[in-house]
């Protein structure tokens, strides 16, 4: 008899033992406050996620937390971003994993097609904690921009002339992007270029292989994109026609973003029309040239129309109010063209 009462003595400690290790194991990993935002992936599970909790030390023992799955079966786990604490035991951080993520540590930022870094400055701006001088200073950062032309092939030393307004206007890609909220702006600019890079790829061959390099094409689609949103393979063309004519392209959109002035907001004045930079193609000196760099971020559609022009004798252009274009040979049939929509009342005005 008393050997069996020592037996069960031993047994009740060891028991007793494992009871109090086992809820010391699930019980928080530090009496101090310390946040930690925890990402649960698509198709992860309860099991899955012991490796990433003990890294984030949001628990004591990767065993006695697969214990405590096994135990108590919870349900429902649901990806998303967690606001977890190193303070909590394992009973409370499985009771936030069960009810889903409330914490949102993402933000949506849309680049619409045909906006300029201006545009794309406000929204970054108007979304985040980044200011306008963050932005304007990186994209003056030499440092930063050899960095870039180094990794993305489809960058060159054209975007570091000291006359453009905005090094990587052009090679952004208008998207709709998730950033972490706490992104900074070198981390917005890389996915937006690699999504560009993504974009570029296909067009690799013809880009690099043209008498005009990957910075002039996508120059010249960015004037196609802002010109025309439709016949835009038939707009290249007449681009391509002036150019080789030895004519400005006279682009009206390429004057207003050498005024840094948008068309929606009002007319030029004549001195901005008559001004001569390095983007105004209405201007004589800019004669067989095109613009030192992008005015806008060009769609696949854009920069297809320029690697595969259309064959044409046509030298003008223009749209009516309902989005259709007209196209003309000589700069008279051209007048008469513009007289015509003013006449039947399709002129498009700001």
């Amino acid at each position: 008899m008393k050997k069996f009462l020592i037996i069960i003595s031993v047994l009740i400690i060891i028991v007793i033992g494992v009871l109090i290790t086992y809820f010391y194991e699930i019980g928080s990993v530090s009496n101090k406050s310390k946040e930690v935002t925890f990402t649960v992936n698509e198709n992860e599970t309860y099991s899955t996620l012991a490796d990433d909790l003990k890294k984030a030390k949001l628990i004591k023992s990767e065993f006695f937390y697969k214990l405590y799955i096994k135990i108590n079966r919870p349900k429902n786990l649901q990806k998303g971003v967690y606001q977890l604490n190193q303070n909590m035991d394992l009973n409370k951080i499985i009771n936030i994993l069960e009810g889903g993520s409330t914490y949102v540590d993402s933000i949506k930022l849309t680049f619409k097609e045909g906006t300029n870094m201006r545009d794309y400055i406000k929204v970054i701006t108007s979304n985040t904690n980044i200011t306008e001088d963050q932005i304007l200073n990186k994209l003056k950062d030499n440092d930063y921009l050899d960095s870039l032309i180094k990794k993305y092939w489809f960058l060159n030393s054209d975007i570091k002339n000291a006359n453009i307004y905005y090094s990587l206007e052009g090679y952004l890609y208008p998207d709709t992007y998730e950033f972490n909220k706490d992104s900074d702006i070198e981390k917005i600019f890389s996915k937006m270029l690699d999504n560009t890079s993504s974009k570029l790829e296909k067009y690799k061959s013809s880009l690099s292989n043209n008498k005009y390099n990957i910075h002039q094409l996508l120059t010249l689609a960015s004037v196609v994109e802002v010109e025309a949103p439709t016949n835009r393979s038939t707009v290249a063309s007449v681009f391509y026609n002036r150019l080789n004519s030895n004519m400005s392209l006279g682009s009206d959109v390429t004057t207003y973003y050498g005024a840094k002035v948008n068309m929606a907001d009002r007319d030029l004045y004549a001195a901005e029309l008559n001004q001569v930079n390095g983007y105004n193609t209405r201007s004589s000196a800019m004669a067989g040239k095109l613009p030192i760099g992008p005015i806008c971020s060009p769609t696949v559609s854009s920069i297809e129309a320029v690697l595969n022009p259309d064959k044409t004798t046509y030298y003008y252009f223009v749209a009516d109010k309902n989005k259709k274009t007209y196209f003309s040979r000589t700069y008279s049939e051209h007048v008469t063209t513009i007289q015509k929509l003013k006449n039947e009342g399709l002129w498009f005005t700001y």
